[in-house]
This record gives C-alpha cells, structure tokens and sequence, in this order.
C-alpha cells in the first residue's frame, strides 16, 4: 500500500504504527483545496494521489479542533503551524480555562480509480499552558491526551498508542488487505 504525503513524519509514525506491514512513501506535494470538512479535503486529495500512481493509495488529513477557538485551527491546522506555530496557539490560549481539543484524522484510500473509501480516528485532550518535550512533530508539544499528564511530544510511545493517527490506522489496517 501507497502512503501519499509530502510530510516525512506522518510517513515515519505510520510505519512505526504499521510496522508488521509493507508501506511504500509517495512523495505527495499536491497544492491542497481550502475547506472545513477533512472528509472533502481527503477525498480530493486521494483522487489526485490515485491519478499520480495509478495504484492502491491513502491520504491523511489532521486537523486539531480547540473548543474556546470555536474549532479553530481544525482543517487549517498545517497552514496555522507554519504561520504562528504553538507559540501562536498558545498566545491564543492565554488566560482560557476551557482548553479542551480534539485531534481528529481522516483517512481516504482508494483500491481502484472509482471507490474512495475514509476511516476516521479522534483523540480527546487539552491545550498545556506550555510547550514539553522533545519527540513528534506540529501540535505534540501542547497536546495533552484525557487520562495523561504529558503531551505527546514528551512520550512518542504514548502517542502510538493513543493518538487520532494510531486510532484510524489501526481502524484501516483492519480494514485492507495489506502485505507483510
């Protein structure tokens, strides 16, 4: 199976996620379409891998949902990293009791140029008052899943095991028939 994405690291934490099976990267730098549905986003998105490879392909999208910024960054959660970072988000958040958010991802695979088909994964947390840790990427180092008390960037092994992209993966490995 084809994993189309220009972001090395989402490759990197699917492989681990996916180790038992044979993933392949497709270096996908595809100028993505502006909308509020990761579902359209993904859908788009994968249709265009499809046409590029012309065999089995998924996509990802991730958006981070943060309930006081009305769901803001959500699906503009890449572009809202390279333009304020964590330190923006965290600007953002001064002074806010409720930081309460949601990792959402969607997952859209194509077996054939006519059928795409999504799986979904979400993970509940909250906003931390300050970056910690060292490991992941993007939105890791503030991101603090329901039940913990460090972010995902302080533990990589808990986010394997918890995150929104471990959760659709593993709903999308139980899904496909992948090699190992």
């Amino acid at each position: 199976m084809i994993f189309a994405t220009s972001n090395i690291n989402k490759f990197n934490e699917a492989k681990e996620i996916l180790k038992n099976y044979e993933l392949t990267h497709l270096q996908f730098d595809y100028t993505e379409i502006r909308s509020d549905s990761l579902e359209e986003i993904a859908r788009i998105s994968v249709r265009a891998a499809y046409r590029m490879c012309k065999e089995a392909v998924f996509v990802e999208d991730t958006g981070l949902f943060i309930n006081h910024l009305s769901g803001f960054p959500g699906t503009y959660s890449g572009w809202v990293q390279k333009k304020i970072g964590n330190a923006g988000i965290l600007k953002l958040m001064e002074g806010v009791e409720d930081r309460t958010a949601t990792f959402d991802t969607i997952i859209a695979y194509m077996m054939d140029k006519e059928h795409v088909s999504f799986v979904r994964g979400k993970c509940e947390g909250t906003i931390s008052l300050e970056p910690r840790g060292t490991n992941g990427f993007d939105y890791d180092s503030i991101f603090v899943p329901d039940g913990e008390h460090q972010t995902f960037a302080e533990s990589i092994e808990l986010k394997n095991k918890l995150s929104h992209r471990y959760n659709a993966l593993l709903e999308f490995s139980k899904r496909i028939p992948l090699r190992t």
